[in-house]
C-alpha cells in the first residue's frame, strides 16, 4: 500500500492508497518542535485504529511546505515502514509543464493539485486550495501551468481579527443565512466566508478573461466545503486533490 502525506502550515494530511484505492484518511496537527520518534508513534497509531498496520505499506510520498516537519516525517515513516519515502520538489518526474519564472520555486502542493486537476478535467483548469493561505493555480488549454495568486487564508484573516481588535470575537467558520449580518458573529462570518467566495467568484472573472476562455474550477483545502457553497461559480470539489495527485506522481517516479 502506499502512503500519501500532505504536510500544510496547520495540518497533515494522511491517506493511504491500495492501488487507486484511497482506504484511509487521516489528519493530525502540524507542530515544529515534534520529533521523528513522536511522529512515527502517532502514525502508527493512525494506521492500527484504522485497521492498516504500518508494516503493509510498502511505498511513501510527501509533500511539504514546512521544509523542517517535512524532513522530520520522512524520517519517521523511514523508520517506522522500512521504505524509501519520494518527497516532492525538484528533480521529481510531475509531467507538469511549468512557465512560472522559477519553476524550482513552484510549491509541492501546488504542483500536487495541478496534477491531480489534470487527471480529472480537460484544461484550461483552475486549482483553488482553501486552507491557511488561499492560493489559486491556472493551467491553459494546454495543460501549461502559468502561475496564479495567493491570499491570506480565512482562518489567519479571523484570526487577526480576533487577536488585533478589542471586540471581535473567534468564531466557528460558516456561511451564515443572508450577507447582510444583525449580529457581530453573522457579520465576521458574512465578511469571510461568503467574502472569500466572493474572490474566488471574482478571481475566476478575472483569470478567464485573461486566458481568453473559461476554466473548469477545482476546489480543495480546509474550508472548501464552505466557501464553494456559497460561490456563484460552478466549482467542483474535491477534498483529497493534493493525495491524488501525489499518488499520481508517485506512479510516474515508481515506473
Amino acid at each position: 500500500m502506499l502512503l500519501t502525506i500532505d504536510i500544510g502550515n496547520t495540518n497533515i494530511t494522511l491517506g493511504v492508497y491500495e492501488g487507486k484505492t484511497l482506504k484511509m484518511l487521516a489528519r493530525m496537527a502540524t507542530e515544529h518542535h515534534r520529533t521523528a520518534d513522536q511522529y512515527a508513534v502517532e502514525l502508527r497509531d493512525i494506521l492500527d485504529i484504522n485497521g492498516l498496520p504500518f508494516n503493509l505499506v510498502d511505498g511513501a510520498i510527501i509533500s511539504s511546505v514546512v521544509p523542517h516537519v517535512g524532513a522530520v516525517i520522512k524520517e519517521a515513516v523511514e523508520k517506522l515502514c522500512g521504505v524509501s519515502v519520494l518527497v516532492l520538489g525538484p528533480g521529481v518526474k510531475t509531467g507538469l509543464n511549468i512557465k512560472i519564472d522559477n519553476p524550482a520555486q513552484l510549491g509541492a502542493d501546488l504542483a500536487a493539485g495541478a496534477v491531480a486537476a489534470l487527471a480529472i478535467c480537460k484544461p484550461p483548469c483552475i486549482v483553488v486550495d482553501l486552507g491557511t493561505a488561499t492560493t489559486i493555480s491556472v493551467l491553459d488549454k494546454q495543460g501549461v501551468f502559468l502561475g496564479g495568486a495567493i491570499a491570506a487564508g480565512i482562518g489567519i484573516t479571523l484570526e487577526a481579527l480576533a487577536t488585533r481588535t478589542a471586540q471581535l470575537p473567534a468564531i466557528h467558520l460558516e456561511a451564515p443565512g443572508k450577507v447582510i449580518g444583525s449580529n457581530t458573529v453573522d457579520c465576521m462570518q458574512s465578511g469571510l466566508v461568503i467574502g472569500a467566495a466572493a474572490m474566488v467568484d471574482g478571481m475566476i472573472d478575472r483569470i478567464n478573461e485573461e486566458l481568453g476562455e473559461e476554466a473548469a474550477v477545482i476546489a480543495t483545502g480546509g474550508l472548501a466545503r464552505e466557501v464553494v457553497a456559497v460561490c456563484r461559480r460552478e466549482i467542483r470539489l474535491e477534498e483529497n486533490l493534493l493525495l491524488e495527485g501525489l499518488r499520481l506522481i508517485y506512479e510516474k517516479n515508481k515506473r
